[in-house]
């Protein structure tokens, strides 16, 4: 049972990488889309490059959330239960981005998508700042007594640490999704979301490179920074570079992969052996070995998961491969009316009378 409490912390920490990996260009695309579409149809076409995919990079999360509850069930509780009013935030602001998703093309009505439109892009936002919250809140640390539950209110989670986490999330999703569109896209959709990186690239940069300061002053004793720390900065700096690049859109996207993945990893770094800090008092933190489950379930869990996770990647990258293809405006402008429908509309209409 001894390894397998580090192997599912591990797992877990793999969880959410991916999760903020996959869905986080999701996120950007939905924060971006009235940015980059000057209109409907281009609108459409930003959202149609995650279409098929959204939902199930969303199920990363919910695998994230269901592994925590059983590999470390102390760990859930606490954490949840601390959460509570911001998990519902988030739940609402991610059903609401499935709402747009789903029901944006219901009426044929300016009003109606534009209200659509505006929750996709406030649930884009808001889901990874509640998020980034949540998970500088475990590294910060939160009032937890004795009994490993949480003591404080909705507003001690609104610590300056997991703002910041928040925000670097949110530029970072941005950034993520404008090198996607970019990568998805053509003609003057690429353009704009070129424009776009390029605008986000710096703020973001700024923000990642404050983050991991933070981090590592705050929460290790080393002097230097660790590996992942430093990939953080060089990927975010060369994804700055490569957004001004011409055509290296393929090389910026992989360079926000790197360093969303890279600051993921880092607070679960920072955090180890720890699952969630206290600062009532050291001695009462929650660590990976005092809250795990107990050494059978860990086992049963382990063998699943050898099994079913490579299936589930396989099936992953199919879909990716499947849709691979750019999206154009012009799939979804409206059809050229036929020349002899727009002729015959143009004779004045005439009474029976006269035509016979």
């Amino acid at each position: 049972m001894s390894g397998l409490v580090p192997f599912w912390f591990i797992v877990i920490a793999f969880f959410w990488t991916g999760f903020f990996i996959l869905e986080g260009f999701d996120f950007g695309v939905g924060m971006l889309h009235d940015l980059v579409g000057t209109d409907d149809a281009s609108r459409r076409a930003a959202i149609n490059t995650i279409g098929p995919l959204w939902d199930g990079n969303e199920v990363w999360l919910i695998v994230a959330g269901a592994s925590m509850f059983a590999a470390f069930p102390g760990w859930y509780a606490t954490m949840f239960s601390a959460l509570n009013l911001a998990l519902v935030l988030l739940l609402v602001a991610l059903i609401a981005r499935g709402l747009a998703f789903e029901y944006r093309g219901k009426r044929d009505s300016a009003h109606w998508r534009r209200t659509w439109d505006v929750s996709l892009t406030a649930g884009s936002l808001l889901a990874p700042f509640l998020i980034g919250v949540a998970l500088g809140d475990l590294l910060h640390g939160l009032p937890i007594n004795s009994s490993q539950n949480y003591t404080g209110s909705f507003w001690d989670l609104l610590q300056p640490y997991g703002i910041f986490t928040g925000i670097t999330l949110v530029l970072l999703c941005a950034l993520h999704g404008a090198t996607f569109l970019e990568l998805k896209t053509t003609g003057d959709m690429r353009e704009r979301a070129a424009r776009l990186a390029r605008l986000v690239a710096p703020f973001t940069a700024a923000a990642v490179i404050g983050f991991i300061i933070w981090t590592h002053v705050t929460h290790t004793n080393a002097f230097f920074l660790n590996p992942i720390e430093l990939l953080a900065i060089l990927a975010v700096l060369a994804a700055v570079w490569l957004v001004y690049e011409p055509h290296r859109h393929g090389f910026a996207f992989a360079a926000t992969t790197v360093t969303i993945a890279s600051c993921i990893v880092a607070i679960f770094v920072g955090l180890y052996p720890n699952v969630m800090v206290s600062t009532t008092s050291a001695a009462n933190n929650l660590t990976a070995q005092n809250t795990a489950s107990p050494g059978y379930p860990l086992k049963v869990m382990t063998v699943v998961a050898i099994f079913l996770l490579p299936v589930v990647l396989a099936y992953q990258t199919w879909t990716y491969y499947v849709f691979r293809r750019r999206i154009s405006t012009r799939e979804f402008e409206p059809a050229a009316e036929p020349p002899e429908a727009a002729a015959a509309a143009e004779v004045p209409a005439t009474g029976d009378a006269t035509a016979s």
